[in-house]
């Protein structure tokens, strides 16, 4: 039997929605059709899976089955015996080429067990996946990245074939101060949640502690995405949407700066030890706490206190943060505190 593969080149564009929720901006690099849809001279156009990571190759709408069954010996026809061939492809989007790697497959039988859960019966890795199963209902659980879909198959004798559309894209998140100034100082993640909340009034983590420039594979949705640069209180939110088959690419920007504290005698002196530290807003609520002669901390930009203690003595000092104005904030041991 002659398979014939049909190829098309498939090349999604780059979208993104954004809407902020705090007074921080959020944006979205703009999108560069010419970048996307002029191949290269001497290189062949990206396709989706590729900027998504799953090298995705074109395809027709039908699986290609990679093999012929076998034959019997005796009679020339194929022999059905107690296990039938299930060969199964996923795409991201109903006109999408078929992934070809990062994809993961589970097949469950679909009656509990003596626990109460399914039975796993069979699992692959990679691309399309090529199973021998005992003719039944089954069901099959198909994950790429932090997407995934579960469908119901009916293996009978002779092969069965299957296409898994998976309604899916991915994101690729990216923070700066604002005005455009890179982010090269201090620890800076994403967080995803689902957009909703729950009954407890809580939204489902999807995936955290995304670095900047990660792709994820997300199933087609709109997501809440909190940026924390630091560990206190620089962070800023927006609602992305993810839209199948096509990689998403937003950049938020943060207001904030990485201030050093120091405890000293004279301006420029050398940092006193064994120094307990408190931030707080002009208010009087506490930011973050601290210990040590070199406490640094990755503050929202504003105006705070800070207050030192040393051997039972209390000093303070009043000081701003300015937008990416890393620096040193230093509380003489002349100005204490009146107790």
């Amino acid at each position: 039997m002659q398979v014939i593969r049909v190829f098309a080149i498939a090349l999604c564009l780059i979208g993104v929605t954004l809407s902020p929720l705090r007074a921080e901006e959020v944006l979205a690099p703009p999108v560069k059709p010419d970048n996307l849809n002029a191949p290269q001279a001497d290189a062949a156009p990206p396709v989706l899976g590729d900027l998504l990571g799953g090298n995705a190759v074109p395809g027709s709408s039908t699986p290609v089955v990679p093999y012929a069954p076998a034959i019997t010996p005796d009679t020339g026809m194929p022999d059905q015996g107690t296990e039938s061939p299930v060969y199964m492809v996923a795409r991201l989007s109903d006109d999408g080429p078929a992934l070809t790697q990062g994809v993961t497959w589970r097949v469950y039988r679909p009656a509990l067990n003596q626990n109460g859960r399914l039975e796993l019966v069979a699992t692959a890795r990679g691309g399309d996946a090529d199973f021998r199963l005992p003719p039944g209902e089954y069901f099959v659980h198909t994950a790429y990245g932090y997407a995934g879909r579960t469908s119901r198959i009916s293996v009978r004798n002779g092969l069965t074939s299957q296409t898994v559309v998976l309604n899916a894209g991915g994101i690729k998140l990216d923070a700066q101060f604002s005005g455009n100034q890179p982010i090269r100082t201090g620890r800076l993640v994403f967080d995803i949640y689902e957009r909703e909340y729950n009954s407890r009034g809580e939204r489902k983590v999807v995936a955290s502690n995304i670095k900047p420039g990660d792709i994820v594979r997300l199933n087609a949705d709109t997501y809440h995405i909190v940026s924390r640069y630091g560990a206190v209180n620089a962070t800023v939110r927006a609602d992305i949407r993810v839209e199948p088959g096509k990689l998403t690419e937003a950049t938020v920007f943060h207001n904030a700066a990485r201030v050093t504290l120091k405890l000293v005698n004279q301006p420029g002196g050398e940092a006193i030890a064994n120094t307990n530290w408190s931030v707080l807003t002009p208010g009087g609520d506490t930011v973050v706490e601290g210990t040590g002669a070199f406490p640094a901390f990755v503050l929202a930009s504003g105006e705070y206190q800070v207050i030192a203690r040393n051997e039972d003595k209390l000093y303070s000092r009043e000081f701003e943060v300015k937008t990416a104005a890393h620096g040193e904030v230093e509380v003489l041991t002349s100005s204490l505190l009146k107790q």
